[in-house]
């Protein structure tokens, strides 16, 4: 796994004037960055941020997808993905629900916040009940299901913020949303 602000070997120009990017240590202590060597920019490669969102039916069930792309194609998830530039989390979590599950949800609270070494998401996770529509998969998903803590699909699950967000709603874990 590469360290935490590796150089991203896509990243090769600048996007001011085109120059090459060259990683450079700005400061002591800091990491590498890509710099432009023409006219000195500096390229931060910032996390992605994503929510998931864990849905109750009332019925100690949870709604989960299985993923028809990759990353994690066949594998387990509950709805959820990136947040765009300038949206609401909760705008977020209630729109991935939507879009990946055809689910209206109510969010009731955060579960956690996860991210990892190496890795450009950061992924935020809600606990959410459902107030409308009927769970199917979409275009993103091979098939969507009701799960039981029991019957959920835990040697097929897709990331390890998928298996910590469950454990952790599991246990009870719930920030109440204000």
């Amino acid at each position: 796994m590469p360290p935490p602000h590796a150089h991203d070997e896509v990243l090769r120009f600048c996007s001011r004037c085109t120059g090459r990017l060259i990683p450079t240590r700005l400061k002591s202590g800091e990491p590498e960055r890509p710099v432009c060597e023409d006219c000195g920019h500096v390229v931060y490669l910032d996390p992605k941020v994503a929510v998931g969102t864990i849905i109750s039916n009332g019925h100690n069930e949870i709604a989960m997808v299985r993923r028809a792309i990759k990353p994690g194609y066949g594998k387990w998830v509950f709805p959820g993905g990136y947040v765009d530039r300038g949206e609401e989390l909760l705008a977020a979590a209630t729109r991935e629900a939507w879009e990946e599950a055809q689910l209206r949800v109510q969010i009731k609270g955060l579960v956690n916040i996860y991210s990892y070494a190496g890795l450009a998401p950061v992924i935020i996770v809600y606990a959410a009940t459902v107030i409308g529509g009927t769970l199917k998969a979409d275009d993103e998903s091979l098939e969507a299901g009701w799960f039981r803590e029991a019957d959920l699909p835990w040697s097929d699950l897709a990331f390890p913020s998928t298996a910590q967000g469950l454990r952790d709603y599991f246990k009870g874990i719930l920030h109440p949303h204000t």
